[in-house]
């Protein structure tokens, strides 16, 4: 028995043993940073309560996977907190001119705290003007943590697999504490911070609930293992979670997968729709669900093939040409993050049939440290 199989316990690659590890270490990082019915300031460093009571706009800077979690924290900011939020790819920020509103906190977000271009605007970040600059790092000792005025760990432990899974899913976690800490200072009422607690207490358990789909998908992946395309939808805090789920597909599976806001369907990429490009969406149950059927039905009547993770209250149901894996209620704020398990699950089991290396993807490293 090798060391490296060990290490994996019961499970055949590294992925799936971190993306069933997610329960655990969602719990992990909000272990500590929650009152009774608050968010503690605290959990993000010393002095983190005066810095947080001048923010006026927050600029989130990352790479990848982080990057695809910075821009669902936008809508949370926006959503719940009413502070202004950018969301920027590191390698496009730090090369341009950038106008930095007063009050603006600047937050990266990476697993490793070393990744070149995050590390790099972070650096030029501090001659513009910025009120602060806050890291979310799962990397204690990184130079992202060290050379920032605040920080928040994530606690996934280490991620061996090359695509991230349980880094993502507690960047989210952390990004939310972020987002409740300022919209209490933005006039959250006490009632809604304390459903938010709550919710979050209970994010590990739905999580290890939709878990439960595994069976269910590894079956529906059969039906993708000799595409060559894929197109993934979502609407609002959901069409980030596509982009995740179609960038986990590609990376691992090696299939051309896009995503699209759900919307954007009739300006383009219907064009792509027949029988043989599997589209994909997510279907939370929320104020964009009959915005969002009625975009899979342009879907349908061109004889695309649906696969769609809804609600279980959604009123989606598998029917010829769609597909449904239904997902319990989840509240519509921490919604984007359970919806995310089911896409990791979706790109990992069509990998295994394909019989890439989904550890190891090809021409891919665990942290991008050189530009």
């Amino acid at each position: 028995l090798s060391a490296d199989s060990a290490e994996r316990g019961e499970y055949r690659h590294y992925m799936l043993k971190e993306i069933f590890e997610q329960p655990r270490a969602v719990a992990d990082t909000l272990e500590g940073r929650l009152g009774s019915e608050r968010v503690l300031d605290a959990a993000f460093g010393p002095g983190a309560g005066a810095i947080f009571d001048q923010v006026r706009a927050v600029h989130i800077v990352a790479c990848g996977t982080s990057f695809h979690a910075g821009l669902v924290a936008r809508y949370w900011m926006e959503s719940l907190a009413g502070v202004p939020c950018q969301v920027e790819v590191a390698s496009e920020f730090r090369y341009r001119r950038v106008v930095v509103p007063p009050g603006t906190l600047f937050v990266t977000v990476s697993q490793s705290g070393e990744t070149a271009d995050t590390l790099a605007a972070l650096r030029g970040a501090r001659d513009l003007g910025y009120l602060a600059s806050l890291a979310i790092c799962n990397v204690p000792e990184s130079s992202l943590v060290r050379e920032s005025a605040l920080t928040l760990m994530t606690r996934a432990g280490p991620e061996i697999g090359v695509a991230s899974t349980k880094a993502f899913t507690t960047q989210l976690t952390a990004l939310l504490l972020l987002v409740a800490c300022l919209a209490r200072r933005q006039g959250l009422a006490g009632a809604d911070e304390a459903h938010l607690v709550s919710e979050l207490r209970g994010l590990p358990g739905r999580i290890e609930a939709v878990l439960g789909l595994n069976p269910r998908i590894q079956t529906l992946a059969d039906e993708f293992a000799d595409k060559h395309h894929a197109l993934f939808l979502g609407r609002g805090a959901h069409y980030p979670v596509a982009m995740e789920g179609a960038l986990k597909l590609k990376e691992i599976s090696y299939i051309h997968a896009e995503a699209y806001p759900a919307g954007e369907l009739k300006h383009g990429p219907l064009a792509l729709v027949d029988a043989d490009m599997p589209v994909i969406a997510v279907a939370p149950n929320n104020q964009l669900l009959e915005k969002l059927k009625s975009n899979l039905q342009e879907v349908r009547a061109r004889g695309g093939q649906l696969y769609v993770f809804a609600d279980q209250d959604s009123g989606i149901v598998t029917e010829p040409g769609t597909q449904t894996l239904p997902v319990a209620p989840t509240d519509e704020t921490i919604a984007p993050i359970v919806f995310t398990i089911p896409l990791q699950l979706l790109a990992y089991h069509v990998a295994v049939l394909k019989g890439t290396d989904v550890d190891q993807p090809r021409n891919l490293a665990k942290s991008v440290t050189v530009e």
